[in-house]
């Protein structure tokens, strides 16, 4: 893997690295009557006379008694035992959930299932993932209009370190999108791309016609700004050249695109809706530029360049959504949608943190956590691997999670009793994959309840099945 692709991939990378773990592939599920016995002994029944009042002496005992069980992991059939994560989603407009790896078949099938859900029962009409806003917008095409062949794009746009998402899940989820919408012509889930690591040939297209057709004045001064940048190659090539060209042929690029963007909202004409589409498309080109202006070879600047990175992800989310009025479910890593950075020297602030500060209470943050299991991600060399991590180790997070009296389930953390509540308010390391595996030496030591509104842990969970 060259430096730049290592850069690259860091983008990815969370914010810290995986708890070291005990090298097993796999773990037995506790039989139930061990289960029970564990749940029986972690509180002690009080109280005058003979009267039962639960005194939890373990926090697993106190989250079990708020916990609520998921039927399945996999996206079709009932929903009905969603319906508590639906109260806890309450009147939200944006739902963040994450993953705490990167290619894992069930942290996406968990997403499809309750993407259904919130389109279903809740009413939520877009669905947001890290990916460039650019391919989004294809997405869209093909999602709301059938423009273009599925697996192309995806073939197309999932490149370098967005390639994650090139699996059979999101595949069946984006399916599952296009034939609601299909069935719905008129009330139609959306695609949104939230994220800045390239800038496709679409939205140049977009801004130039509508320049031509609103404002022809502009459109051979936007030629002259955007000379050189429109890509006419793959978007992994196109990257990794663009990021081999001197930094400050690159800081020239940011300024020219900024230029673009000034220019466009001058005089917004009499279609504020097109209008306001364009400067966004325009917004999107100068985001990338501006990524790529910061100097990735300096360490000190990766704090400046991810703290950027997690303030335009939240502004394209919560521009869709003002927009649009669009309610959204937002896919990204946990440390993406966490209210609170895990590693503050690096990642100064994060989308979650971003996205609470501008809506409040209308973002609700979930994260989602793992005991054992499998995942894909770049290895030391630089190529795809299936890696298998085993059982928690005890004092971690998930080592206490995994002992919670269900396989699977969903608890809101802000509606715990106090032995949970003092147990979610203390640091607890928990497993944090992103692109690259190992990742950042240190693991991350969280505060759940800062972290996440509610959280869904799974007991295992299995590699993605990568398409490319």
């Amino acid at each position: 893997m060259n430096k730049h692709k290592v850069l690259l991939a860091a983008l990815l990378v969370p914010l810290g690295a995986t708890l070291a773990v005990v090298p097993a592939a796999s773990a037995a599920t506790p039989s139930a009557p061990a289960a029970v016995s564990a749940f029986a002994d972690a509180f002690a029944p009080t109280g005058p006379e003979g009267a039962v009042v639960a005194v939890f002496r373990s926090p697993e005992a106190a989250l079990s008694q708020v916990a609520h069980p998921l039927r399945t992991t996999e996206p079709r059939g009932d929903l009905a035992d969603l319906r508590p994560f639906g109260r806890m989603v309450g009147d939200a407009r944006v739902v963040g959930l994450g993953e705490a790896t990167h290619s894992s078949h069930e942290f996406v099938t968990v997403k499809h299932r309750i993407l259904r859900y919130l389109v279903e029962e809740k009413g939520f009409r877009a669905f947001a993932l890290e990916a460039p806003w650019s391919t989004g917008l294809r997405l869209d095409a093909y999602l709301v209009r059938g423009e273009g062949d599925l697996q192309q794009i995806m073939d197309e746009e999932f490149q370098g370190t967005y390639r994650w998402w090139n699996n059979a899940e999101y595949r069946d989820l984006l399916q599952w999108i296009r034939a609601y919408n299909v069935k719905h012509p008129d009330d139609p889930v959306r695609f949104v791309g939230d994220d800045s690591g390239f800038a496709g040939a679409e939205l140049y297209d977009k801004v130039s016609a509508y320049a031509a057709a609103a404002r022809p004045d502009l459109a051979p001064r936007l030629a002259e700004l955007y000379r050189g940048l429109r890509p006419a190659t793959d978007a992994e090539t196109y990257v990794n050249d663009y990021l081999s060209k001197p930094l400050a042929e690159r800081k020239e690029f940011a300024e020219r695109t900024g230029r673009a963007v000034d220019l466009l909202k001058q005089r917004p004409g009499t279609d504020a809706d097109a209008h306001a589409w364009a400067v966004q498309h325009a917004t999107a080109i100068h985001q990338m530029t501006t990524l790529f202006a910061f100097d990735w070879d300096d360490p000190q600047s990766v704090p400046d360049l991810m703290l950027y990175r997690d303030r335009v992800m939240a502004e394209n989310v919560a521009w869709w959504q003002q927009q649009t009025g669009d309610k959204i479910m937002l896919a990204a890593h946990n440390g993406h949608i966490a209210l609170k950075t895990y590693i503050p020297d690096a990642y100064p602030k994060v989308q979650g943190d971003f996205l609470r500060e501008r809506l409040g209470g209308g973002y609700l943050s979930v994260g989602l956590t793992f005991d054992h299991g499998s995942f894909n991600a770049f290895g030391a060399d630089g190529a795809v691997h299936r890696f298998a991590v085993g059982p928690a180790a005890p004092g971690t997070a998930e080592h206490t999670l995994d002992r919670v009296r269900y396989r699977d389930f969903v608890v809101d953390l802000r509606n715990t009793p106090a032995t949970a509540r003092t147990w979610l308010a203390a640091p607890h390391t928990v497993k944090n994959i992103g692109a690259t595996y190992p990742g950042i030496a240190d693991a991350p030591r969280i505060r759940l309840s800062e972290s996440y509104d509610v959280v869904i842990h799974l007991q295992q969970v299995e590699a993605a099945h990568m398409l490319k």
